[in-house]
């Protein structure tokens, strides 16, 4: 077996963040609707302005891996519909993965300038901004389900090996049939 690009690594990250977050909302999506935007003790205080920030970081580092640099304010919550913005950061990871199937290769092993949200201008890695994405969505995903699992949902089993048994046995389907 030859071993996987950082392309398709990636790719398959995007996935899985996919994966990941529409667990967890079938664990919040068993919570009365009101806990999701009372004070939790969260960094963002509330379960919806948390999921927010997945979302508005999600696009921020994609923006900035195309070659802009917005300024986001993490103090407001972006998007106030609890429907529109699982709908939202649903179509950025799949946007993600999309983009990321386009680009070549070398993509990948570039370093990308942009402007940080202190104003100061930072150079990074491709990989490493991807790494950053997809950690970042594992460490607030972790912060949510606690809180959630506290409130009385299901705690969701997000780990990337199930994810993996997931997509291998899907696989294993397909080829059955």
């Amino acid at each position: 077996m030859s071993a996987l690009s950082w392309k398709q690594y990636f790719i398959y990250q995007a996935d899985y963040q996919h994966w990941a977050n529409e667990l967890l909302f079938a664990s919040l999506d068993r919570l009365d609707a009101q806990a999701l935007g009372e004070p939790q003790g969260l960094y963002f205080s509330t379960i919806h302005h948390t999921v927010d920030h997945l979302l508005v970081v999600a696009e921020l580092w994609r923006l900035r891996l195309q070659g802009e640099s917005p300024i986001v304010d993490y103090k407001v919550r972006h998007h106030p519909d609890w429907r529109e913005l699982k709908k939202a950061l649903r179509q950025e990871m799949r946007g993600l993965q999309h983009w990321l199937e386009k680009q070549p290769d070398a993509f990948f092993e570039k370093e990308i300038a942009y402007r940080g949200s202190d104003g100061k201008d930072r150079r990074n890695w491709v990989r490493d901004v991807l790494t950053h994405m997809m950690g970042h969505m594992v460490h607030h995903r972790g912060q949510i389900s606690a809180v959630a699992t506290r409130l009385g949902a299901p705690a969701p089993e997000m780990d990337y090996i199930y994810y993996k048994r997931a997509v291998d046995n899907a696989l294993a389907q397909s080829r059955q049939s």
